[in-house]
């Protein structure tokens, strides 16, 4: 990459404004124009102007259905860079770990994948139990976490023909800790989302645990998760 590309790309991502559209777009969901705008307390003509930048800089994609347009990361290299940006925010992670966990603090999206205190604790729990091995920024998944992985109904070959890295030690913003991204971590999130584990709360990434996911988590995993703050 030229340095200028490289300069490029930094001014996209951290002028003030668009940081705020890349944040609203980490809940792993295409937006409007006019969401984006809202939840960035931006006017509509401004919210226009730095998509545009965005999608020539090819940081975001626009989907069109109908009269609607709906803007997205455009690939998840992007939503990584956005998270592991904010891991660098200066709050001491002393300062973090005496926070009470709540809200998306205990459990939220970080694009399509798990994050939070649930999130980097079901990853540990995977690490502990030799499902997960870490190494070089990523994952490598042991054939005991296949068969752990086969319960949930998510098989090996799905991944075989995909371009996507398989796994991803993402760094949780808040929690200081990697916790599982990648296709993998996504098709985990997607599959514990349809069995009910977890529940989505509109216009938020934060995610609610159902009693369902609870009594889950703990048969399989052996982790107690009792309450959502």
């Amino acid at each position: 990459m030229k340095n200028n590309d490289f300069m490029t790309i930094t001014s996209l991502i951290c002028e003030p404004s668009r940081a705020k559209i890349l944040w609203s777009l980490l809940d792993g969901r295409a937006h409007t124009a006019s969401e984006l705008a809202l939840a960035s307390d931006l006017s509509a003509s401004s919210t226009s102007n730095h998509l545009s930048r965005m999608l020539n800089g090819k940081i975001l994609k626009v989907d069109v259905q109908g009269r609607h347009r709906y803007f997205s990361f455009a690939s998840a290299e992007v939503a990584y860079v956005v998270e592991s940006l904010a891991s660098l925010a200066d709050t001491p992670p002393s300062e973090l770990d005496q926070t009470p966990k709540t809200g998306v603090r205990f459990c939220r999206t970080c694009y399509d994948h798990l994050a939070d205190y649930v999130g980097v604790a079901l990853t540990d729990t995977m690490v502990r139990k030799g499902y997960l091995i870490p190494a070089d920024k990523k994952y490598s998944v042991t054939e005991a976490g296949w068969d752990w992985f086969s319960k949930l109904e998510i098989s090996k070959a799905v991944f075989t023909k995909s371009r996507r890295p398989l796994t991803r030690q993402c760094l949780d913003w808040s929690e200081r800790r990697p916790h599982l991204s990648g296709h993998l971590g996504g098709v985990f999130m997607k599959r514990t989302l349809e069995m009910d584990w977890f529940r989505r709360v509109d216009a938020s990434r934060k995610l609610l645990i159902t009693s369902r996911g609870r009594k889950a988590v703990h048969d399989l995993l052996g982790i107690d998760i009792d309450r959502n703050p």
